[in-house]
């Protein structure tokens, strides 16, 4: 993991500055300052409502800051679109999967592999898929709408398998899914994280997202209150007792 302060900008994927997003006269996002380098897995935690999905909308040019500095894999967002963003190897997982509910499971993989073909055939591609999620071997022909809740998680990370992604974008992975699923999903995380993949994760769950990440940010109504390494934070009293409500 890198200290942030001593990252050199040219191992910097993700480079956020003073950004601010306001829907209407409702400023949602504020003075937001982030970063996350090559290797690492940050996290942003903080509750229903606080910014995060509009954060992560910014980051892959879905929707345009009103001011500040954001660059995605050495592209300034506000002059760049979500598609060339995505050729450039950022993989958006919003929340709710993401998935294309009325084609096929391969239909899907196929998708996100055009979207960014690697130097893997996409057979060998599906072989990878389906060795790190069986399930999803014998639902291949199904569409991903008629997939359970965790079915379709696991569809939406297969993605980042075929995709070969430099940078992941991952929008509450553990939303709506029991626990059971909810430990599968990381532990195939925790593999990606392993491969080398870099993850901005953002999450309800705190404690999940801090065992898991290397460094997080706190973010309330809009705006960034704590930042620090993860483990730092999960041994914080005063931090534990504030956001996990435990006494």
């Amino acid at each position: 993991m890198s200290d942030p302060l001593k990252t050199a900008e040219s191992n910097l994927l993700l480079q956020v500055k003073d950004l601010a997003f306001s829907y209407g006269r409702i400023e949602a996002l504020r003075s937001i300052s982030l970063q996350v380098a090559k290797g690492e897995v940050v996290a942003v935690v903080g509750a229903n409502g606080a910014g995060k999905t509009t954060l992560l909308r910014v980051l892959s040019a879905l929707i345009q800051p009103r001011s500040g500095d954001v660059k995605v894999l050495g592209q300034e967002v506000q002059h760049a679109s979500a598609h060339t963003l995505a050729q450039s190897g950022l993989l958006h997982v919003p929340e709710g999967r993401g998935t294309l509910q009325s084609l096929t499971v391969i239909d899907n993989l196929r998708i996100a592999y055009d979207i960014r073909p690697s130097s893997q055939s996409f057979d060998d591609a599906l072989g990878e898929v389906y060795e790190k999620f069986p399930k999803l071997s014998e639902r291949q022909n199904q569409l991903a709408g008629n997939l359970s809740g965790g079915e379709q998680q696991m569809l939406a990370l297969a993605r980042a398998v075929v995709n070969k992604p430099e940078l992941l974008l991952l929008d509450e992975p553990s939303l709506g899914l029991s626990p059971l699923m909810v430990a599968e999903a990381y532990r195939t995380l925790r593999t990606l994280k392993g491969e080398g993949l870099s993850i901005l994760l953002v999450e309800q769950n705190v404690k999940l997202a801090l065992r898991f990440s290397d460094r997080a940010y706190v973010l309330r109504q809009g705006k960034i209150v704590r930042e620090g390494l993860s483990e730092e934070l999960l041994q914080d009293p005063g931090f534990v007792n504030h956001y996990l409500g435990t006494h």
